[in-house]
């Protein structure tokens, strides 16, 4: 990190609330805590879009089989 970098509000947060030595084990812990926190948090959004979009196994299928990229055009 650059000396002009600042840190997030989460950062901050963390380093306040953890001013102090933890045993590794507990850091462990608290990595897993907050992987599990994400991953609820994605889990979550995922369910949102599936039922906002109406999204199915047919449309999960369609994106494997699709091509959707650009074709590439070399200049001549």
């Amino acid at each position: 990190m650059t000396a002009s970098s600042k840190l997030t509000n989460l950062q901050v947060e963390l380093l306040q609330t953890f001013a102090y030595s933890l045993p590794d084990e507990q850091i462990a812990e608290i990595r897993q805590l907050l992987a599990q926190y994400f991953l609820d948090k994605a889990d979550a959004e995922m369910d949102r879009l599936w039922q906002e979009n109406d999204w199915n196994e047919q449309t999960v299928d369609s994106w494997a089989k699709g091509h959707d990229r650009t074709p590439y055009n070399p200049q001549p």
